[in-house]
């Protein structure tokens, strides 16, 4: 990714405007529009979960993953799991976090838990957790989750 600074004494100093160019929008692009969207916003390290009975309060280092099913998302957390009905997109956008990674369409992953990726079936791979928690990385994923890792 290239990016450069041009100057432009109409824009206000106090509030620059970005602009994020390609040919097409892509996975990348939208990282980059997420990430300025967060930029900041204050993330203090907890999030509060609404659960089915109650209100919980977790700590963002300890979330391993986060997956859908059955409509349902998973926190794994290294204290247990914690369900909620709350969208995966939104929970991502609360997080705000370039340590958290979508691995695929109902996965993202907390990099500072990631131990090992293996090779799987059809070109996908298998994220390897603490707590040995599993974790499916899509093919369309795994390019992103590369450049996070920087490799």
């Amino acid at each position: 990714m290239r990016h450069k600074f041009e100057e432009n004494a109409a824009i206000d100093p106090t509030d620059p405007l970005v602009v994020v160019q390609a040919a097409t929008e892509s996975p990348a692009t939208a990282a980059i529009s997420a990430y300025l969207d967060s930029y900041q916003a204050p993330h203090p390290g907890i999030i509060p979960v609404k659960t089915p009975d109650r209100l919980v309060m977790v700590k963002t280092a300890t979330i391993i993953l986060a997956d859908v099913q059955h409509e349902t998302l998973l926190l794994y957390t290294t204290t247990g799991t914690v369900t909620t009905h709350e969208t995966l997109r939104h929970l991502v956008q609360r997080l705000g976090d370039a340590t958290f990674v979508q691995v695929s369409k109902h996965g993202v992953l907390n990099l500072d838990h990631l131990q090992s990726l293996e090779d799987s079936f059809s070109g996908n791979m298998t994220a390897i957790l603490t707590n040995q928690v599993k974790a499916p990385v899509s093919r369309k994923y795994i390019k992103q989750l590369m450049g996070q890792l920087g490799l």
